[in-house]
């Protein structure tokens, strides 16, 4: 295991990370053959996951951006979860995709997963790119994953350190 600099041990590397994209890009692929699935990046740290797995989609797929926040500056949630930027386009009748960086307590996540089905898609999934089932408390389906991770505080690829190195390409974690 390598160190990043002035960060503790890479836990996952920029080819690992890369590599599980592809994965479920394809498993995607396959599950909404036909269609045109709608993925709402969830911000910040979703955003490198997000863009990088439109890409690797290779099919007909429509956007969206939202933020919730139940983190602000600490490095664990507060439990309150609020939305700080909302939907842009309508998801009535949508195959709704939310891309997750991290899926830790499911506070947030359960949160969105209700205030979404108000909307009436015809279906919603998530994928996040990380998940920490030793810390949830409220059980979440995660359609596609790309890691589960022990309970550490983890950064990079999007993930922030008090909102500084989410451009690192890798996963790591304070030491």
């Amino acid at each position: 295991m390598s160190l990043a600099p002035g960060n503790g041990p890479v836990q996952i590397t920029e080819q690992q990370v890369q590599a599980r994209i592809q994965e479920i890009a394809a498993k995607i692929r396959e599950d909404y053959r036909g269609t045109e699935p709608h993925l709402i990046c969830v911000l910040n740290g979703a955003f490198m996951f997000h863009t990088d797995l439109v890409r690797a989609l290779d099919m007909p797929c429509t956007i969206d951006f939202l933020q919730a926040s139940s983190y602000g500056n600490a490095k664990q949630s507060s439990g309150e979860v609020r939305i700080v930027k909302d939907l842009q386009f309508p998801i009535s009748d949508r195959h709704v995709i939310l891309v997750e960086d991290i899926v830790d307590t499911g506070i947030t996540m359960n949160y969105l997963l209700h205030y979404l089905e108000g909307r009436g898609p015809k279906t919603l999934k998530i994928a996040a790119l990380l998940s920490k089932p030793s810390r949830r408390k409220v059980e979440i389906p995660v359609e596609y994953l790309g890691f589960t991770i022990p309970d550490a505080f983890v950064y990079g690829y999007g993930l922030d350190r008090a909102q500084f190195d989410r451009n690192l390409p890798f996963i790591t974690s304070q030491e």
